[in-house]
């Protein structure tokens, strides 16, 4: 009995020391398990964080480059803004310059808009601007045959004198010498003999029925020679021919009340002073570098065709049609 109970208690102290034992290892393997775990959870846990820190670096990446797509959308769209304040303000201009271009359109169309009064009294305006330019043509023709035939008629007035008619303008020339003493302007005795004998021939040609209304000016011109100066000259020049002048118009040297009066409404008395000298001419009749002053010193009478007047008047026409 007491040996039962000697291997029973010795059972029962080993079993307690076995069981504590037991407990130890399954605690121990129990704490390795929940190491193992722990370490497998942070194992997980720090994976799953560097991912998530990657992933966060890719977010913060793409929020970044988000920040810049907007940054640059911003600035599009601030140019745009610019652009289509412009576009607007160019609209508001070409409105404005469309809204003028139909103010003037409109006004142009209330001008043109004649009435049928109005466009046949434009179209008699212009038929009559037509036969006026018709006329007034056929009048310059007839002035360019005119002078021809008067050039004709003065050179068989004076066929058998001494006194010899420009061909090209119809002048005669008196020379100074003949007509006035040294530096003076009153006519010479001898001087009127020869003005009395030439002059009326000379204006009775000019002042005739079928010439006198072709003619627009009748000129008395006096010219000196190249000594002294131009000023002195020219009032010498201009006391010469207005002696002649003053010859032609007195009823005591050939010319008939008529005439006079006609010839009065035509003439004009200038003085040229030594601007238009006349030059000594070579053996060819080509001017020299030369003066003659002989023949510088003279007086002209000339006339004007109503050419210029007929030309200006065509002109005008031409102008208001």
């Amino acid at each position: 009995m007491k040996s039962r109970r000697r291997n029973r208690e010795a059972f029962a102290e080993n079993s307690f020391w076995q069981s504590y034992s037991d407990m130890m290892a399954a605690l121990l393997l129990i704490f390795i398990l929940i190491i193992a775990i722990t370490l497998a959870v942070y194992r997980q846990k720090n994976t799953d964080l560097q991912r998530t820190e990657h992933e966060l670096g890719l977010a913060r990446q793409e929020i970044e480059d988000g920040r810049k797509l907007l940054s640059d959308a911003q600035q599009k769209l601030d140019l745009a803004r610019v652009d289509l304040e412009n576009y607007r303000l160019e609209i508001d201009k070409s409105n404005q310059e469309l809204a003028f271009s139909l103010a003037q359109l409109q006004q142009a169309y209330d001008e043109a808009a004649l009435t049928k009064d109005e466009l046949n009294n434009a179209y008699l305006e212009i038929e009559n601007a037509r036969n006026e330019l018709t006329s007034t043509q056929q009048e310059l023709e007839n002035i360019v045959g005119i002078r021809t035939d008067i050039i004709g008629a003065l050179q068989s007035a004076f066929n058998n004198s001494g006194m010899s008619v420009d061909v090209q303008t119809g002048s005669i020339t008196f020379a100074s010498d003949v007509l006035f003493g040294f530096n003076s302007a009153a006519l010479t005795a001898e001087s009127r003999v020869t003005l009395k004998d030439v002059i009326p021939t000379y204006l009775d040609v000019l002042l005739q029925d079928k010439f006198r209304d072709y003619i627009a000016e009748i000129i008395v011109e006096g010219h000196t020679d190249t000594d002294g100066d131009y000023a002195s000259n020219m009032t010498l020049s201009y006391q010469r021919a207005y002696s002649v002048a003053e010859f032609c118009i007195d009823e005591k040297n050939g010319l008939s009340k008529t005439k006079i009066a006609q010839l009065t409404s035509l003439l004009t008395v200038n003085g040229r002073s030594w601007s238009h000298p006349v030059y000594v001419k070579d053996a060819q009749g080509n001017n020299t570098a030369r003066v003659d002053k002989a023949a510088s010193r003279r007086v002209e009478i000339k006339f004007r065709l109503k050419e210029d007047e007929m030309i200006e008047k065509i002109a005008e026409i031409l102008k208001q049609q």
